[in-house]
C-alpha cells in the first residue's frame, strides 16, 4: 500500500528507507489495467455462436470500419491483425520502388521500421527533438532525396509531433505523409487535429498494452481513395472482392483481422474517449509536479493522450541521469526506466549486418555501414545518454497512485539535486 503523505520517511529506500508505495499499480498486462467486461465477453460470445470468425463471411470487421471511421471524421479505414502490420498496409499503399527511402525516426517500437524493409525501402533515419522525443522537421528536410518516396513520423507517448509542419514539407516535396498513431488515440495537434487525419495515411494498433484492445489489431485510415483501396488490396492477397473475382491484382500478404478481434475491439471503442480522459486528468497533474522540478520536463500537456510518461532530464541541474532516477524511483516503488528501448533502431543487427533476404543485404547491403553509432546524436543522448526516463502510464491509476507518483518524485529529485 501506499503510505499517509504526511508519515512518509525522507530516507530513500534504496539506503534502508521505507518506501513510499508496496503495492502494484495498476499494469495493461493484467486486467487491473484494462477496461474489459462483460460487454467484451458478450459481443465474443456472439461471434462464436454465430461461427462466422473470419471477416469475408462475418460482419464485426467491417462495421468496426465503419464506427472508427466516423469517429475519425475518415472515408477509407482497413482494419488488420497488428500495429504492425496496419504500418505494413501503408507502407504498401504508397508502392515504393525498390531502393526507395523513407525517413523515419530511431526511438520508436521496431515495427515502425520492419515494414520499410519489407517492401523493399530503405530506411533513413532523421534525429529528434530534445525536449519531447519526437521528429525534428529540420533534421527531416535535411534527409529529402531524390529516392525519398515517405516520410513515417510516430507520434511517441501519445504526444503529437509536428505533424502539421511535417504535411507542408512533404507536400513541398510531393512525397508522402505516414502517420505511426499506435501511441496515440484521440492525440490532437495544437490546432486540434487529430493525429492520423493530418498526414496522407494513419496507423493504429490494438496490442495489449495500447489504450484499447484486442490482443492484437491495426487499423489503417486515409481519405485518398486510391490510398485506401490498395490498403485494402495489401491486406487481403490483392483479392478485389468487391468485383467478385478471384484474381490477385499485386503482391499481397492476408493480414486479415479476425471477427472475434473486431468484436473486442468495437467495444473497446465505445470506452476509448473515458480511458483517454482519465489518462489526461491525471497524467496533468502529475506533469505540473514534473515541470516544477528544477531539470525534469514533459512534453506538451495540450492534446496529448499519455501511453507512456516521459520525463526529460538536464542532469546537471537534476543531480542525477536518468539512470540513477529510475533506480532510486523502482526502490521507492514506483517503475520507471531509462531511454525507453536499449538503443536506436538503426543499431539493431537487422540493418547493422543487413540481415534482410538471406544473404543479399538486399535493399541495404550497400549503406549497412551506415548505421552506426553517431548518427543521430539526440537519438542517442536520450536513449543512453541519460537524458530521458519513462515511466508507465495507466486510466485506472487512482488519486492516491497519482499522489505516490508525485510524492517518489519529489523525493528523490530532492535528494539527487540537493546532493551538490
Amino acid at each position: 500500500m501506499s503510505k499517509d503523505r504526511t508519515t512518509v520517511e525522507d530516507r530513500l529506500a534504496a539506503e534502508g528507507g521505507t518506501p513510499v508505495r508496496t503495492a502494484p499499480l495498476p499494469g495493461t498486462s493484467d486486467i487491473s489495467g484494462r477496461r474489459i467486461d462483460e460487454q467484451e465477453i458478450a459481443a465474443v460470445t456472439a461471434v462464436l455462436r454465430s461461427g462466422r470468425l473470419n471477416s469475408t463471411v462475418g460482419t464485426e470487421t467491417r462495421a468496426f470500419e465503419a464506427d472508427f471511421g466516423a469517429l475519425y471524421g475518415v472515408d477509407h479505414v482497413v482494419a488488420s491483425s497488428s500495429g504492425t502490420s496496419a504500418l505494413h498496409l501503408a507502407v504498401a499503399a504508397v508502392d515504393p520502388s525498390p531502393g526507395d527511402e523513407i525517413i523515419l525516426t530511431g526511438l520508436s517500437d521496431a515495427g515502425s521500421m520492419l515494414p520499410i524493409l519489407a517492401q523493399n525501402a530503405v530506411p533513413v533515419f532523421a534525429d529528434l527533438d530534445p525536449a519531447t522525443g519526437l521528429l525534428d522537421v529540420a533534421s527531416v528536410a535535411e534527409k529529402i532525396t531524390d529516392r525519398t518516396k515517405a516520410v513515417l513520423v510516430v507520434h511517441l507517448f501519445g504526444a503529437a509531433a509536428p505533424v502539421e509542419e511535417l504535411r507542408s514539407l512533404c507536400d513541398e516535396k510531393g512525397i508522402l505523409l505516414i502517420e505511426d498513431c499506435a501511441q496515440a488515440y484521440l492525440t490532437t495537434t495544437p490546432s486540434g487535429r487529430l493525429v492520423g487525419t493530418v498526414g496522407h495515411l494513419g496507423c493504429f494498433s490494438l496490442q495489449q498494452s495500447k489504450h484499447i484492445t484486442a490482443g492484437d489489431g491495426g487499423l489503417t485510415i486515409t481519405n485518398d481513395p486510391d490510398l485506401g483501396r490498395r490498403a485494402r488490396l495489401f491486406m487481403d492477397k490483392a483479392w478485389p472482392r468487391d468485383t467478385d473475382e478471384r484474381t490477385h491484382l499485386f503482391l499481397g500478404l492476408n493480414y486479415r483481422m479476425t471477427e472475434l478481434q473486431a468484436a473486442v475491439a468495437r467495444v473497446q471503442l465505445t470506452k476509448l474517449q473515458g480511458v483517454v480522459d482519465d489518462r489526461r486528468r491525471n497524467a496533468n497533474r502529475f506533469a505540473e509536479t514534473v515541470n516544477s522540478l528544477p531539470g525534469l520536463s514533459t512534453v506538451p500537456t495540450e492534446g496529448t493522450s499519455w501511453w507512456l510518461f516521459p520525463i526529460f532530464l538536464d542532469p546537471a541541474t537534476a543531480g542525477g541521469t536518468a539512470e540513477e532516477y529510475a533506480q532510486l524511483m523502482r526502490a521507492e516503488g514506483i517503475g520507471a526506466g531509462p531511454g525507453y528501448i536499449v538503443q536506436p533502431l538503426y543499431l539493431n543487427p537487422v540493418l547493422t549486418q543487413a540481415r534482410t533476404y538471406g544473404d543479399s543485404g538486399f535493399p541495404i547491403a550497400d549503406r549497412a555501414s551506415e548505421y552506426a553509432p553517431g548518427l543521430c546524436p539526440v537519438t542517442e543522448d536520450l536513449i543512453s545518454g541519460g537524458k530521458m526516463m519513462v515511466l508507465q502510464w495507466n486510466e485506472n491509476y487512482t488519486e492516491a497512485d497519482v499522489d505516490d507518483h508525485i510524492a517518489v518524485l519529489t523525493k528523490v529529485h530532492r535528494h539527487l539535486a540537493g546532493r551538490g
